[in-house]
Parts: structure tokens; sequence; C-alpha cells
């Protein structure tokens, strides 16, 4: 399970523009594409360094008044910077640099493709209210009490909420409905879901409900901010009756269409497939993980099925056992290189009772947690960004794919039952295959939801007739992550699996009787988090997928 992360709207969309000199210099700057290869241009790999700082501090720029402009005039600079960016990073010497620097460059463009299609398609702050809402909530979340820098930063950022929601009424429009119902659910309903939240027992209903926990402890803690909580709140309320006050006029399309989609597949996910060749891969793991479920199922038919704890403190022992024997068997069985500073890490899925019963997470993980552990803390996603906060380069060491990142999670949830970490715990491996099932079906769901055959709440029907113990806001919440967030994400998990094990069965028959687990997952470690085909052809050498992507699409109209 992910934490939710929608990009950060004031990072990502109001950024200064490009010095003047160096503005000309990219807009006169030939690009030199001799052949269909690597390009061939005037830059060094130095250059390409110093392109990739600069166009990072551009795109990151946090604006001083802490709402950002989204103004016409705005935008159309940032879309000609970003087009200088571009013509620059393809004015670089690519054909002249090692396997390596060839990945740095192509993993490096990929993210400034990214962000041109933030400009020029996914236009979140004429299209999205919930680019506002999101806003919003981050606030909420501020610990208290505050002094000092951190004091001013929160008066600052509580104060920007009434602008910022005024901007929002200003710059809306194109609204997709599943757009505006998200945002409105958002705002206050209390789905227990809380992908990146602060724990709390009862969570609070919404953004609304948010700023109703801040201003409780506040009262306490420091009462001096009620009056900016207050006003926060009350733009917020605001905001919420204007969007139901115009709902019925917000009929635009969320998704991207299939033209665009596939542009994004190849040029910025960097992926050697379409969305009609990703259907029919996940379709075909559907099929094979039910079947495998059904076989599983009768293999363990005569065995107690697995229970649910009945107090915190019983959850709490599962969860201890299941990481100390995970961690005794990665050691035992050379899985990984696991540095003894790396310290404690992450688990998801707190101990919450349910007036309706455990969520489909906390269905699996209450009952055995060494399925999420696996993927989300040891190797998987935790274990992984803490070994990304260790690289220092200054391209990879700032590059992170979802499909890496998904696909080795749950690569490695497959590769336990394949290993024998559940040969003594039969009935986990049926959790497994339910993990894997929900994951299969995302693929068809974040297609569907891109290409607009289908609604949020339809994905969300056709997940729960397929995925055994998927509740309707588990099911909500991640058709929202994988519809509002740059396409293509829900299909990482299962095609960044299919993609980890294409690159175990290639080292593998690449190196014969030399292939080492635990050397290739090293290896894997320190190629760093770019995407699937990149660490593909800087592990193995091979460029039959790497070949298609030198030179990029133009991106399709609407």
């Amino acid at each position: 399970m992910m934490k939710l992360l929608i990009p950060t709207a004031l990072a990502l969309i109001l950024v200064p523009l490009l010095p003047a000199a160096a503005a000309a210099q990219a807009t006169t700057a030939p690009v030199v594409q001799a052949e269909a290869g690597p390009p061939r241009g005037r830059g060094s790999y130095q250059d390409l360094l110093k392109l990739w700082g600069e166009f990072l501090a551009w795109r990151d720029t946090a604006p001083a008044d802490g709402v950002g402009d989204w103004s016409a005039a705005t935008i159309a600079a940032q879309r000609q910077a970003m087009g200088d960016y571009l013509r620059r990073i393809e004015d670089v010497n690519v054909a002249a640099m090692p396997r390596a620097e060839r990945v740095d460059w192509l993993a490096a463009r990929s993210k400034m493709l990214q962000h041109q299609f933030l400009l020029d398609v996914a236009k979140p702050w004429e299209r999205d209210p919930g680019f506002y809402v999101d806003q919003m909530l981050d606030v909420s979340f501020a610990e208290l009490p505050a002094s000092g820098d951190k004091l001013e930063k929160l008066r600052k950022e509580l104060r920007a909420i009434a602008p910022l929601a005024a901007a929002a009424r200003r710059n809306l429009r194109d609204v997709p409905g599943d757009f505006a119902d998200l945002a409105l659910h958002n705002l206050n309903t209390a789905d227990g879901v809380g992908h990146g939240h602060p724990y709390r027992t009862v969570p609070p209903a919404g953004v609304i409900g948010w700023f109703d926990d801040l201003a409780a402890r506040a009262r306490t803690a420091q009462p001096v901010l009620l009056p900016d909580i207050a006003a926060a709140r009350t733009a917020a309320v605001e905001f919420q009756a204007w969007l139901k006050a115009g709902r019925s006029k917000m009929t635009a399309s969320a998704g991207v269409g299939e033209a665009r989609f596939d542009w994004y597949l190849k040029n910025v996910k960097l992926l050697p497939y379409t969305a009609r060749q990703l259907e029919v891969l996940g379709a075909r793991e559907t099929q094979r993980l039910w079947a495998a479920h059904a076989l599983e199922e009768h293999r363990n038919r005569k065995l107690p099925r697995l229970e649910l704890p009945s107090t915190e403190a019983e959850y709490g022992r599962r969860k201890t056992d299941s990481l100390q024997r995970i961690r005794a068997w990665i050691a035992a069985e050379e899985i990984i290189t696991v540095p003894e500073d790396i310290g404690d890490l992450y688990i998801n899925v707190p101990w919450i009772v349910r007036p309706g019963g455990p969520n489909f997470w906390e269905e699996i993980q209450y009952r055995d947690p060494s399925p999420d552990l696996l993927h989300a803390t040891l190797p998987g996603h935790a274990f992984d960004g803490r070994m990304a906060k260790r690289d220092k380069r200054p391209i990879r060491g700032r590059i992170d794919d979802g499909v890496r990142a998904e696909g080795w999670g749950v690569y490695l949830e497959d590769a336990a039952l394949r290993l024998g970490f559940l040969e003594d715990r039969p009935r986990v491996r049926e959790l497994i295959d339910i993990f894997g099932i929900f994951r299969a079906v995302r693929i068809a769901g974040d297609i569907d939801l891109q290409l607009n055959r289908k609604s949020v709440p339809q994905v969300v029907a056709d997940w729960r007739k397929q995925t055994p113990w998927l509740d309707a806001n588990v099911a909500r919440v991640d058709a929202e992550i994988y519809l509002r967030r740059p396409p293509g994400y829900g299909l990482g998990y299962t095609v960044g699996m299919i993609e980890m094990q294409k690159l175990v069965s290639d080292r593998r028959q690449q190196l014969g009787d030399k292939f080492v687990l635990r050397q290739f997952h090293d290896e894997l470690m320190a190629t760093g988090r770019v995407p699937m085909s990149l660490v593909r052809y800087d592990m193995t050498g091979f460029d039959d997928e790497v070949r298609t992507f030198w030179t990029r699409d133009p991106l399709p109209p609407r």
C-alpha cells in the first residue's frame, strides 16, 4: 500500500522563468539527430548535470506568497521555458557517453517530459479542484506547538488558504465530474483510509474535520493560532459550497485519452507497451492469480483459516514476530544485503476498530502482517526508500519511478512464495494471492479511467466484484490516486512485477551459473529507482527497449 502522494502544486507549477541569456541560447541551439539513435548534440555529461540542476531548481521553487500564480500569461511563459529545457537536453552528445550516462540522460529527460505533460495536458490548476483541496489538507496536519520559523511558516500557510480558495474559484474550468466529486468527498468525509494522514483513533472528517482537529489541539497548545485556523476553515467551507453549486456543469473528461496515454507510457514511463497490450497482460495476470488462489485454497482446505486478532496487543505481537521472521529469512537465505545501520523501518496499517469491520488492507494485515511487511517495509518500500536516500548521485539520487518502486514491492511478495518463506504458513499464501489479484485488476481500471471508458464509481464496482474483501473506501481512494496522479501509476504494480521478472530472467540467462540472487538484488538497489527499462539496460546492456526512446514523440492532440 502506498501513501497518497499527489504532486505538490506549488512546487510543480509556480516556477521562475529561465534567465534570458540561457533561454536565448537554448532557443537558437540546433538539435542534431543524425540517425535513429542517441542524440549527437554539442553538450557533454557535465553540461547535462548542470542543466538538470537548473531544471530542478526551476521546477521546485515555491512561490513567495504561498499561493501561486496560475494566470494564462504565467503558464504560457512556463511552457516556453519548459520547451527551452527540452531543446537544451536534446542538444547533448549522448552517443558519446558510456551506458550509465546514457541511462542518466534518458531518466532526466523523462522527468522533463513529465513536467511538460503536467503543463500541457494535466493542467490541474484549471481542471482539478483536488489540486487546491490537497494543499488545504497538508496545512491542517501541522504539529503544535510551533515556534520560531515553524510558527511563522504555519501562520503564512493558514493565511494563504483563503486566497488559495479564491484562486481556485478563479482558475477552475473544464472540470471533470469525477474530480469534483472526489474533491467534495475529501473536504468533509472520513473514510479511514488516510494515505499519509497522521494517525487518529477516529479519523477526522476530511479537510474541514482536520481543521477542527487542528483547532482542538490549538486551544490547549497554541490559542494564538485559533483566529487563523478559523479563517482557513471558513475558506474551505465556502469553497465546498461553491463546488456544490457548480457541480452540475462540471462534465469534462477526466482521463487523458488513448493517444496521450500511450505517449505517456512510452515517453515518460519508458515502458515498451501500449495501453491495449497492457490490458492483455492485466487480464492474463488476473486469471492466473485467481487460478493459483483456487488451487491454494484446495491445498489448504483441511487447515484452519486465519482469524483476525481480537486486541491491539495481539496485532502488535503479530507485527513484531513477522518482521523478525522476515529479517531472519533475509539473512539465512541470502536474499539481499541489509546494512547494519538501516534502523527501524515504517510499518503500514495501524490498529483501528471500525463499526463496519476492517477495511481491505486490515483484513490482510491483521490476519498476518507478512504480505504487507514484505511489500511496504522490508525489503520493500521503506527499505528501498531508505537506501535511495543514500544515493547522492545528482540524477539518479533525485529520480523516483512508480513502476520500479511498486514492481519491486509486488515482486517481493511473489518471490517470497518461490523462495519458501511461507512453506510453514500455507494460509498466508492465500493472502499473497488476494493482494496480487487487487494489483492485477488495477491495470484494467487504470486504463479504463484514463481512456474515459468508465467513471470512478464504475471502476470501484468492477474491482469489488473481482477482489475478495475489497471495500468501497479503499477502492475509491485507490481509483482517485490512479486517476489524479500522472497517468499509469495503478498499472505499475503488476506491470512492474512483470518487468522485474523479465530482469531476473535476462540476468540469470546472461550470467548462467554465476548468477547469485543477493548480488542481483544488491545490484538492483545500486542502479537506482529509474524506470525499469533503464534498470534493465544498465544491468544487462540489452538495448532492445531503450533504442525506441532516444527520439521523443510529439505530444498528440486531444
